[in-house]
């Protein structure tokens, strides 16, 4: 069932027309569903993140803390020489680590962030779990994975919660969506160099959403997906981003590049096998039992250039399909699910700018990406292009340096 204008009308979503119709229909919507949105969000929206000085943008993607009760909670799939007094706070010193050696401009936490089940308290344990970035005072956003509201709060309740920590950009929802499904939709736009022609441009576009939980129609089974009223909301952005990109002053010939986190893989990342992709696959996609088409709604887009998802945390591969690049970060918890001997690992990007004939910095030249693992020295492992504006991202390069 679905309401418009105040009535519920029977949808099918074996009507290949379903997405059509919901899509319209969300246009079309008159809803008392407007999202209420505070005063601080408001203020949050107005702090502008930038390239720096020497044309870089940084981000460190954060994928399956799932933190729970500190100290007591135990470690799961480690070596038995690292079981003595592993617990979360291992993920506590390896986030602090990561922020120490990257020193990122923006974290970014791609869901089961806690792990509900085992969460006695889920304020308390959102608070620990992110403490690391709250504390070293760098701007920071997450979204919600399958497990976060498991425990004393909703999925809502946890998104609230979570806008009303220090340093965080998250958003409960974008600012004035009447109707649109799931919490954690938003997206963050990065402008370029200060006191250059594109200081008020966004060179850079983020997107982030709720991939949800869980199916809610009984005959459809498994993981939850990124429903019609997101992607129009996405669609809507896209096309906003790119009309003042494209416009006076600085007004460019094509879309700036954009990037999408959310938590729950897409059916697309079972497209690839070993002579494809760079990292490991070591289990299956744990994608929705359906296809939302929103990897479809995203090419016809135009300008994402690299989906960075979580879930499936012995996986850590990027593969290139149709020109977007879809990234695993790979397990970062203690207490998540792993495998005994294989890292904990995070995945880093960074953007660069181009330099201009003038000598100043212009749009984003490429983007690349590297991980880390959780031993002794922090290593760097499979870097590698992501995209670049000569490629327009399709060649897919490897063996790039990282430091």
């Amino acid at each position: 069932m679905m309401l418009i204008k105040n009535k519920c009308i029977p949808v099918s979503y074996s009507d290949p027309n379903f997405v059509i119709v919901v899509v319209a229909a969300v246009a079309v919507l008159l809803s008392p569903c407007l999202v209420p949105v505070s005063a601080a969000a408001a203020a949050k929206q107005e702090l502008k993140l930038r390239f720096g000085r020497n044309g870089e943008f940084k981000i460190l993607q954060v994928a399956d803390m799932h933190y729970a009760d500190g100290k007591t909670t135990l470690c799961q799939d480690v070596l038995p020489s690292q079981v003595h007094g592993c617990s979360d706070l291992n993920t506590t010193a390896f986030l602090n680590r990561m922020i120490s050696a990257e020193k990122p401009h923006l974290i970014v936490f791609t869901g089961d962030n806690i792990y509900g089940f085992d969460a006695t308290d889920a304020a308390k344990s959102l608070n620990a779990a992110f403490a690391p970035a709250i504390a070293s005072h760098i701007p920071w956003v997450a979204v919600l994975g399958n497990h976060d509201q498991e425990s004393t709060l909703s999925r809502e309740g946890i998104m609230k919660h979570i806008v009303t920590l220090k340093n965080t950009l998250s958003q409960v929802n974008p600012l004035g969506a009447h109707v649109i499904d799931g919490f954690g939709n938003y997206d963050l736009e990065i402008g370029g160099v200060k006191g250059t022609g594109f200081e008020n441009k966004s060179v850079l576009n983020l997107y982030f959403l709720d991939s949800g939980d869980y199916s809610t129609v009984p005959s459809i089974p498994g993981y939850g997906w990124i429903k019609p009223s997101q992607q129009f909301w996405f669609e809507r952005s896209s096309a906003k981003h790119q009309r003042e990109y494209m416009s006076k002053p600085e007004a460019q010939k094509g879309p700036a590049p954009g990037l999408a986190y959310f938590h729950i893989p897409l059916p697309e990342f079972a497209s690839f096998d070993s002579t494809n992709f760079t990292g490991v696959r070591q289990e299956g996609i744990s994608s929705a039992s359906v296809n939302s088409g929103f990897f479809t709604t995203m090419v016809a887009a135009g300008d994402v250039k690299a989906v960075f998802t979580g879930h499936d945390h012995v996986n850590d591969f990027c593969g290139e399909l149709t020109g977007i690049q879809l990234c695993y970060a790979g397990g970062f918890g203690y207490h998540a699910y792993g495998k005994a001997g294989w890292q904990r690992r995070a995945r880093v990007v960074e953007a660069t700018l181009e330099k201009t004939e003038k000598g100043g910095w212009g749009a984003v030249k490429s983007i690349k990406t590297w991980k880390r693992l959780d031993d002794g020295h922090l290593t760097a492992v499979d870097g590698q292009v992501l995209w670049s504006k000569k490629s327009s991202g399709n060649r897919r390069k490897k063996g790039i340096p990282v430091v």
